[in-house]
């Protein structure tokens, strides 16, 4: 029996090499979130005032590297926001190889989870460990750091009497601390106050459904109720669901759906859900960059919403995501938040390079595509910018409010097939939060990479 501070003896330091080179890279929201790499698994947590995302990092398997089509991930990221739409990545927080307990070169860095507690942050990670005699296969792990965004310090061993991947952590409103993973069934266990041993044995939870993978568990609290999300594999593929109880430990009762199975058939979901400034998230992932290998995933996010009674409503994965978008930033507006039902098409950009991202292409008269909170601020604003690709020329509209709104902006595009870069006045400015409209005012085909207004 230790005591958080008899345990740090066992720390060994991380490799920060990595974490200078990378940290204070910054994305803007829209899904995905994360937009120069693979992530998954997205465990967000709010410290301050900031949301702090932990995904594990998928990369791509080849010779010698990983178990080649299949999941393969040797380190964590991770990630902030203070307004969800402006992320930065702090850069590498684990590696595998420098963690003790962790067999060499295994890529099996999973879905993890963190928590502060007694100010320190507590980082919770599965892998294979070095010694997988006796059928030991997955455990868990632990890393500790002051700061959310690290250093941390793991372990040199993982968690006793846990076997299993797919690590949560709660505390509940009276201090105690549980863990939660899966293998097979899910399971949980009370936290000692040190946050690295169990306090009892590990139960099954109960009423939970007893056919098709569940794993990835998640639990949290909300007006008395205890809420035990996971992935559950009903059908084909996984889909979020939840049940919900009068104790952290259940048993619960199956309630409802929280996400339905991917239309694209992306096999695996795992989620979080948090609170931030009186709005609730879901954060999930799926294969955006990567649609036809379904092991490497990208994090989205999504609002979500609880009926009078406190079941959830089911949340319907989109591409706009969550934050307020500048209108000085480049808008991407093929993550919309609605689309006609015809004349407009979503495509990447270069299929080679995937993380360039998507292109909005009009090929039918007054197609449009809608893209919902636009922040045009206090000060008028006088240009839109556009980057387009027009072989034959065109013309956009630019609206706001509605398809047929007050009209921004139009553009005609002169023929040119290289991406042009145009600039044009604006012809009204209206303050404020505005939904955006980009409407096309001829056939000919036109895509449309990003615009701003300056």
């Amino acid at each position: 029996m230790k005591s958080t501070a008899a345990m740090w003896k066992y720390f060994v330091p991380v490799s920060f090499c990595v974490l200078l080179i990378i940290a204070g890279i910054r994305s803007k929201a829209q899904n995905p979130l994360i937009r120069d790499q693979f992530s998954a698994d997205p465990s967000a947590r709010v410290f301050g005032n900031r949301v702090y995302l932990f995904p594990s990092h998928d990369i791509m398997a080849n010779e010698g590297r990983g178990r080649i089509g299949w999941f393969c991930m040797e380190d964590y990221h991770v990630f902030s926001s203070e307004n969800l739409t402006d992320w930065t990545d702090h850069g590498v927080i684990v590696e595998q190889n420098k963690v003790p307990w962790v067999k060499p070169d295994s890529y099996s860095m999973w879905a993890p989870d963190c928590i502060f507690r007694n100010g320190k942050y507590y980082f919770y990670f599965p892998s294979i460990p070095r010694d997988t005699s006796n059928g030991r296969g997955f455990t868990i792990g632990v890393a500790i750091a002051d700061k959310p965004e690290g250093p941390y310090l793991p372990l040199s061993e993982p968690v006793k009497n846990v076997r299993g991947i797919d690590p949560n952590v709660f505390i509940d409103k009276d201090g105690q601390a549980y863990l939660y993973w899966s293998q097979g069934n899910i399971y949980g266990a009370r936290l000692k106050d040190n946050m690295v041993e169990l306090s009892s044995t590990p139960v099954i939870l109960q009423h939970l459904p007893d056919k098709g993978l569940k794993e990835g568990p998640y639990l949290f609290e909300r007006k008395g109720i205890y809420y035990m999300t996971y992935p559950h594999v009903e059908n084909k593929t996984e889909r979020l669901e939840y049940a919900i109880g009068d104790n952290p430990l259940g048993p619960f009762r199956k309630t409802g759906v929280i996400m339905d199975e991917s239309a694209t058939g992306c096999w695996t979901n795992h989620h979080s859900i948090i609170c931030f400034k009186e709005q609730w998230y879901l954060f999930y992932h799926h294969n955006d960059y990567s649609p036809a290998f379904d092991k490497a995933r990208s994090v989205r996010a999504d609002s979500l919403f609880f009926n009078p009674d406190g079941t959830i409503q089911k949340v319907n994965p989109g591409f706009r995501g969550i934050g307020i978008t500048g209108a000085h930033s480049k808008i991407q507006i093929d993550r919309y938040s609605r689309i006609s039902n015809s004349g407009v098409s979503i495509d990447f950009i270069d299929t080679a390079n995937r993380f360039l991202g998507w292109k909005s292409v009009f090929e039918g008269e007054d197609a449009w595509v809608q893209y919902n909170s636009v922040d045009f601020g206090k000060q008028p604003l006088r240009w839109v910018r556009v980057r387009a690709l027009a072989p034959e020329g065109g013309a956009l509209q630019i609206r706001i409010q509605d398809a047929a709104g007050p009209v921004l902006a139009a553009l005609p595009l002169g023929a040119d097939k290289d991406w042009q870069l145009v600039k044009l006045p604006l012809f009204q400015w209206k303050p404020g939060i505005q939904h955006l409209f980009v409407t096309a005012k001829d056939n000919r085909q036109v895509a449309v990479d990003w615009i701003g207004f300056e």
